[in-house]
């Protein structure tokens, strides 16, 4: 298989990375978006831009100035809601005229356990949740987009957040945050819902894709190998959570320190995100309780 290209970590400045596709890396470099959000450009012409990213006028500027002459952008995608990811799309709409296309607003997507949970208010969360975003055009789970030169299929692919959409380009797909190559991903409820994370890793596995486009960081280039570690990694969480729990009960953030070993205390807090994420996941399947009403704070036992 051809080794994937390389996205520079030059923010600004437009890319070529495959014939008919450039990014332009968002300037928000952090512990959670690596280098900072790609921000796709697709087609010639009349092109999409996809994910144009943070709310910053210097990136609106180096997208506009990404285009070539004579070019336009016809539709403006978004693969979810959050701050590095949604809320330029607004700004860039207003400027060029085209639509923003995406799967819904911030609480769509969202599965009848965590709609319950989003309206009881106990689990916080809401880690840079675009609250405001409204696309002008709701995209439905294997519609198609078509524009000058490019054709895109949406997949609904909740569970790093439930409006989370990946977008079928050929053989390749972009994949948002679902996947990445650097890391994985939060999952933090919820917004983030861990059952449809790894169903929405079986959906994407099922595609075939050649290459995964991700929102930060390089293009992956075996996506089958990479879905099959990601699947691995969270199942060996998951393990290391359900034995935590035969040791007695705990919660989310006691298990976390005893699981992540290793992990930057600055990310300590995404970590009992994500274990709270498996925990209501082994509620769900029967395999584990809480005591009393569920809260981020609540101790889970093993069933």
């Amino acid at each position: 298989m051809d080794a994937a290209p390389r996205i520079r970590p030059l923010p600004g400045e437009a890319q070529a990375i495959a014939p008919g596709l450039r990014v332009v890396l968002a300037p928000n470099p952090s512990a959670m978006t690596l280098h900072g959000t790609n921000s796709y450009i697709l087609g010639e012409g009349a092109v999409a831009v996809i994910d144009p990213g943070p709310d910053d006028p210097a990136h609106l500027a180096c997208l506009l100035a990404a285009l070539r002459p004579g070019e336009r952008i016809s539709h403006i995608l978004v693969t979810h809601a959050h701050l590095d990811h949604a809320p330029l799309a607004s700004p860039l709409a207003r400027l060029t005229g085209a639509p923003v296309l995406a799967f819904g607003p911030a609480t769509a997507g969202r599965s009848p356990t965590m709609e319950r949970l989003a309206a009881a208010g106990t689990l916080a969360g809401g880690e840079g949740i675009d609250a405001g975003f409204a696309p002008d055009i709701l995209l439905a789970d294997g519609e198609a987009v078509e524009g000058e030169g490019w054709r895109l299929r949406a997949l609904h692919t909740p569970g790093h957040f439930g409006n989370h959409l990946s977008f079928v380009w050929g053989d390749a797909v972009f994949a948002g945050d679902h996947v990445m190559g650097w890391a994985s991903s939060l999952v933090s409820p919820p917004d983030g819902d861990m059952g449809a994370y790894m169903a929405s890793l079986d959906r994407l596995a099922s595609v075939g894709a050649h290459r995964l486009y991700s929102g930060h960081g390089d293009p992956v280039a075996d996506p089958l190998e990479r879905i099959a570690d990601l699947v691995a990694h969270r199942r060996a969480r998951e393990a290391a959570i359900l034995s935590a729990l035969g040791r007695g009960p705990a919660d989310a953030a006691t298990l976390a320190h005893a699981i992540y070993t290793g992990t930057p205390p600055a990310l300590m807090p995404a970590a009992a995100r994500n274990v709270l994420a498996h925990l209501i996941d082994l509620a769900e399947r029967s395999l584990a309780r809480a005591e009393g009403p569920l809260t981020a704070r609540s101790r889970f036992h093993r069933v």
